[in-house]
């Protein structure tokens, strides 16, 4: 299916594609030079040999940048009638008017449209694509970029720092309380497609903000590839709460490196749904770097016939007084597989640190799999840790109870499942929750009855 954009590049990856998109972008020349040191890591670095399959991930069949509109809009009736019936479906407009304190909408590898309430904006809060926060706001990027997450880290924030486009930047001043949702929606369109996003939110001290990101993208016979980098800074007794909830066609490699630096008496919190991708390798990452601060990981993760979820949360607690909790569930069927991954590291000095970890699996058929590959690293002995693990199938006992008690077999099942994720569920907004019940459900057709 022909796919009709502004511009798109040539197919791999090398010097004059970088530069050219740098160019494009009219980026100033500390940035260029930038994503070129980042491509020089890139190809230095071997794929991770750990993880998921990759051996199917072919980087020269791939467009690194498609630019679907020549620019971004804010207003909605402005948007091309392809991509605004594509977003409409999603309920995006509807969301920004019901409940949302601002939305962007992220087609192929640009930002297509974003807006946010005038009474965030007279309060200072800053909600753009990173592009434009690049022009607009240079110092205070430049100051923070790839701070988080360095050129090095990984060979995929690596690749992202050569070729990001679009993606979010998000800027709360102090004692600034966003008390409704900014909504940020990741929408693959084209077939052997590269999304790269690239996200920095900055909460300044004791200010608050809750970010949602939703992607989605639809099925090609070939594949396509989505690596984003996020950086969260948490200033003192300031609070983010990052939520995701992807739903990738399973075609869509997703290698996505997330990480958040909480100060004094801060709180992170990642909220991580994972539904759909042929692959997922994603663990978020938060550093309690400041007295007192706190992180908590909840992720769920589905995997269905050909689909891998390796998926995690790492805690690095650096401070006295910190406190982190992760939850992890998962739930593999049709012969998928889910793997827990995670870091818990307690630094010497760290005193008076806690922390708990619950990796919980479910596997609802003999073919399906499900690992779990936990370290923790404790150089403290004056710390409070827990860390439990338990794989279990549907309870037929509770199964035949329900159906005493009037529900289909189906209707039991589809009930212990949905008990089963409602720890993730529950962190919701009311509007979110009902979309992931739906989601779930779309999930278990053929699985369960």
């Amino acid at each position: 299916m022909k796919q009709s954009v502004f511009f798109k590049a040539k197919k791999g990856l090398n010097r004059t594609i970088v530069t050219e998109l740098s160019q494009r972008k009219n980026e100033p020349g500390w940035m260029t030079d930038y994503r070129l040191r980042a491509l020089e890591v890139f190809e230095r670095l071997p794929l991770p040999t750990w993880g998921a399959d990759l051996s199917g991930l072919d980087h020269s069949d791939i467009f690194y940048y498609v630019q679907p509109l020549e620019k971004q809009h804010t207003d909605w009736d402005e948007i091309p009638e392809k991509i605004k019936t594509t977003f409409d479906r999603l309920g995006i407009l509807q969301a920004e008017q019901q409940f949302l304190a601002g939305v962007g909408a992220q087609y192929e590898s640009e930002v297509v449209y974003k807006s946010l309430r005038e009474e965030w904006v007279k309060k200072g809060v800053i909600f753009t694509d990173m592009s434009t926060g690049l022009k607009d706001f240079e110092q205070l990027i430049k100051n923070h970029f790839g701070k988080v997450i360095p050129i090095s880290d990984n060979k995929f924030a690596a690749l992202n720092s050569a070729v990001w486009s679009g993606g979010s930047f998000v800027y709360i001043p102090p004692n600034v309380v966003v008390t409704m949702p900014l909504q940020a929606y990741f929408r693959i369109n084209s077939i052997s497609m590269g999304q790269f996003e690239r996200t920095l939110i900055i909460a300044d001290p004791g200010s608050s903000v809750h970010y949602v990101e939703g992607c989605s993208a639809p099925l090609y016979r070939k594949n396509s590839l989505h690596s984003a980098v996020v950086e969260l800074i948490a200033q003192p007794h300031s609070s983010i709460r990052y939520t995701t909830i992807q739903n990738w066609s399973t075609n869509v490699y997703n290698l996505v490196t997330k990480r958040a630096i909480a100060h004094e008496h801060a709180r992170v919190e990642w909220i991580d749904g994972n539904f759909g991708s042929k692959v997922t390798m994603k663990y978020p990452c938060i550093i309690l770097k400041g007295q007192g601060a706190q992180g908590q990981i909840i992720s769920v993760a589905m995997a269905g016939k050909g689909q891998h979820q390796d998926a995690g949360a790492k805690i690095i607690h650096l401070a006295p007084g910190t406190k982190s909790n992760i939850l992890s569930k998962s739930i593999s069927k049709d012969g998928g597989r889910t793997s827990y991954r995670g870091l818990l590291k307690i630094v010497k000095g760290a005193l008076a640190a806690r922390s708990r970890v619950q990796c919980e699996a479910l596997l609802l058929d003999e073919k399906s799999r499900t690992d779990t590959y936990p370290t923790l690293s404790i150089n403290e002995s004056l710390v409070d840790v827990g860390h439990e693990a338990s794989v279990n199938a549907l309870n037929d006992e509770q199964i035949i109870y329900l159906q005493s008690r009037g529900l289909s077999a189906q209707a039991s099942q589809a009930l212990l499942i949905n008990g089963f994720m409602d720890v993730f569920v529950s962190e919701l907004p009311m509007e979110y929750a009902i979309e992931i019940n739906r989601l779930i459900a779309m999930q278990m057709e053929g699985s369960i009855g």
